[in-house]
């Protein structure tokens, strides 16, 4: 029996992101999901080695490799859109759901349980705070955007960049971690090859 739950996945390199903003450099799903998957372990291991936390920082990792992976169907929603009230954000979280349940009918039925538990939370308090840590990491993944396009003279991503910095100013007094990136690693983006070097 032939499955295309793999070969779906791979289309997220077609779907590019901030389709309402003029990019000096577009950005695809897979590039934004592989950002997310990095930050969100480095998240969790901060969390786990200065702050005594349990995080499993691999599945952060595969949870970010995955979180926006429903676009595939539904296409990437602006954010003005997503969440312009909370009816619309609600109705969207639902086609997102249905489009990752459509996503896992893709796989044969005794694999799927393996990774709905990349979708779902298991509800424990562990499992809650590292979901929040990749949502973190979704956003701090959207600002390290808006520098860069910054940094190439674009000022089209000037207030999104503002809008981000009120989210994650608040992130970081929730979340330890967020605060320590954001201190310790944000700086460095959008400086050149020789002057990381």
């Amino acid at each position: 029996m032939e499955y295309n739950f793999f070969a779906t996945i791979s289309r997220m390199k077609y779907i590019n992101r901030w389709a309402l903003m003029r990019n000096s450099r577009d950005e695809n799903l897979s590039e934004h999901s592989l950002e997310v998957a990095m930050i969100g372990h480095a998240l969790c291991v901060i969390g786990n080695v200065r702050y005594g936390k349990e995080l499993n920082a691999d599945r952060a990792a595969l949870i970010g490799l995955y979180h926006d992976s429903s676009e595939i169907i539904t296409g990437d929603m602006p954010t003005p859109v997503k969440y312009y009230n909370p009816d619309i954000r609600d109705a969207y979280k639902q086609v997102e759901t249905i489009a990752e349940y459509k996503l896992l009918e893709k796989l044969p039925s005794d694999l799927q349980p393996a990774f709905m538990e990349i979708y779902k939370t298991d509800n424990s308090a562990d499992d809650r705070y590292m979901r929040k840590l990749v949502k973190a990491a979704d956003k701090l993944s959207a600002y390290i955007k808006c520098i860069e396009e910054e940094k190439a003279g674009n000022t089209e991503f000037s207030t999104a960049k503002k809008t981000i910095e009120k989210s994650l100013n608040k992130l970081r007094e929730e979340l330890p971690e967020v605060k320590d990136f954001i201190e310790e690693f944000l700086p460095a983006y959008g400086k050149t090859l020789d002057e990381l070097s």
